[in-house]
C-alpha cells in the first residue's frame, strides 16, 4: 500500500494550540518493558515517566549535589506522546511533544489500509484487510520507538466496534505489532474529534456543527460558545454517530462511476440518516454567528482543489474558511471527473478516487441540513484531541514553566 498523498507534510513545524480544561482520558501504551500502560499500572509523575527505571539511583545521587552545585543536576529528556486512530480507511499516527502554545508534531505516519473493506456486507475483518493494517501497525510502532515514545493512547474505531471479529482483530494486533489497541466507544470518538479542532471554532459563534467524516461513520456534535465553558467537550449540546462513511457508502452506491443522479440519490440517502441529529440541533442553525466545522479527508479535499494545490498542503489548508459557493462548485468539478481524472487530481490521488464522491455526499447533506454561509475546514481531528488531552493530564504545559 502508498502512503497517503496528504501524509502530515512540513509536519515537523506544525503547533496546535491548547486545551484548557480537559478531562482526563484512559490511555494505553506500546507493549513490553518499553513504555508502562497507565491501565496496570498508576501513571507516573511526568518527570518519573520520561525517565527509564535504570538511571534513577544516579539521578537521586545527581540531586544530592545540585545541592552543592546546581548545574550538576542532569535535565530530563522532554516528554514525547503518540497518538494513533486506525480507522476504516486510514491508519494515521501523530507523535508530538508539548510546546509552549500546544504542542510539535516530531513525526507523522498515515496509509490508507481500508481495514473495512467488505464488512457492511460480511460483518467481518477481511483477511487481507487486517494484514494490510498490521504491517502498517509494524510501521507505526518502529516510529514509537525511534521517537522514544514516552506515553501513547492507540485507539480503533468504527471498523472494529461493527466487526464481529473486532476483538479478535485487536488481540491479532497485540501479539504480531505489540500495539494494544483500544476500541472506543462512538462518543468517546466524537469528544476526541471535537477536542482535537475546536480551537478553529469562530470565537464568536455561540453555535457550530462540528462533523467528522470517516471511512465507517460520520460523527456529528452541535457545540455550544465559548463562554458556556472552556473546555469543548463541555460544550457538546447534542452528537450522534452516524452508520454512513466514505467505504459503507461507496461499498453501498459505487464509487467508479457516479452520474449527477446517483450522486443525488446518495446525498438524499445520506440526509434520511442525518434526520434525527437536525430534529435535536434545530436550534442550532440559528446561533449568532453560526458555521459548520469540518474534519476529514472529504472536506480537506475539497478545500485543496478549491486552492488548485499541485500537492497536498496542510499549511494552506487547515484553518480555511470556504464559503457556500466555493463548495458547491468543487462538488459540481468532481461530480463531473471520470474516475481517471479524480486519480489523477494530487489532492485525491488513485487510492481515493472511490471514495471522495461519497464524502462528498455527506458533506453535502450536512449542509443541506444545516445551511450556513461558511464552513471551516480543519486538517486534525480525533489524534490531536488524543495528544491534548494526555498532555493535559500530564499537566505538561505547567511543567514547561
Amino acid at each position: 500500500m502508498e502512503v497517503e498523498d496528504r501524509q502530515e507534510r512540513n509536519v515537523a513545524a506544525t503547533a496546535l494550540p491548547l486545551l484548557h480544561g480537559a478531562r482526563p482520558q484512559p490511555g494505553v501504551a506500546l507493549r513490553g518493558p518499553s513504555l508502562a500502560s497507565p491501565e496496570t499500572a498508576p501513571l507516573p509523575s511526568l518527570a518519573d515517566a520520561v525517565m527509564p527505571a535504570a538511571i534513577l539511583p544516579a539521578a537521586a545521587l545527581a540531586a544530592e549535589d545540585a545541592a552543592l552545585d546546581p548545574r550538576a543536576l542532569p535535565r530530563s529528556p522532554p516528554a514525547t506522546y503518540a497518538a494513533l486512530d486506525l480507522g476504516t480507511n486510514n491508519c494515521r499516527l501523530l507523535i508530538a511533544r508539548p510546546a509552549q502554545h500546544g504542542f510539535r508534531v516530531v513525526d507523522a505516519f498515515s496509509r490508507i489500509v481500508r481495514l473495512g473493506e467488505g464488512l457492511a456486507a460480511s460483518s467481518r475483518l477481511c483477511d487481507a484487510a487486517m494484514d494490510r493494517a498490521v504491517e502498517a501497525l509494524k510501521i507505526c510502532r518502529g516510529k514509537m520507538l525511534h521517537r522514544n515514545v514516552t506515553r501513547a493512547r492507540l485507539v480503533t474505531t468504527e471498523a472494529c466496534r461493527a466487526a464481529v471479529n473486532g476483538s479478535d482483530f485487536v488481540r491479532r494486533v497485540a501479539a504480531e505489532a505489540e500495539l494494544e489497541l483500544e476500541i472506543i466507544d462512538q462518543r468517546t470518538e466524537a469528544t476526541l474529534a471535537v477536542s482535537g479542532c475546536a480551537a478553529l471554532a469562530d470565537p464568536a459563534a455561540e453555535g457550530v456543527i462540528v462533523f467528522d467524516i470517516g471511512g465507517g461513520s460520520t460523527e456529528i456534535v452541535w457545540m455550544g460558545g465559548r463562554s458556556e465553558a472552556r473546555d469543548p467537550a463541555a460544550r457538546i449540546r447534542e452528537w450522534a454517530s452516524l452508520p454512513i462513511g466514505v467505504v459503507t457508502v461507496a461499498e453501498r452506491y459505487g464509487g467508479v462511476d457516479v452520474s449527477r443522479a446517483l450522486f443525488e440519490t446518495m446525498v438524499e440517502d445520506c440526509g434520511r440518516e442525518l434526520e434525527g441529529f437536525a430534529t435535536k440541533a434545530a436550534a442550532a442553525r440559528g446561533a449568532r454567528n453560526f458555521h459548520l466545522l469540518g474534519t476529514s479527508g472529504t472536506v480537506t479535499t475539497v478545500a485543496g482543489i478549491h486552492l488548485g494545490l499541485a500537492r497536498y498542503d496542510r499549511r494552506e489548508v487547515d484553518g480555511l474558511w470556504m464559503r457556500q459557493e466555493d463548495i458547491l462548485a468543487v462538488i459540481d468539478r468532481l461530480v463531473e471527473m471520470d474516475y481517471a481524472a479524480r486519480a489523477a487530481n494530487a489532492c485525491i490521488g488513485r487510492e481515493r478516487a472511490d471514495l471522495v464522491l461519497a464524502g462528498c455526499a455527506i458533506f453535502e447533506a450536512i449542509r443541506r441540513a444545516f445551511p450556513s454561509e461558511r464552513v471551516r475546514i480543519a486538517d486534525r481531528g480525533l489524534r490531536e484531541g488524543i495528544l491534548l488531552r494526555m498532555m493535559h493530564e500530564d499537566r505538561a504545559w505547567w511543567r514547561r514553566r
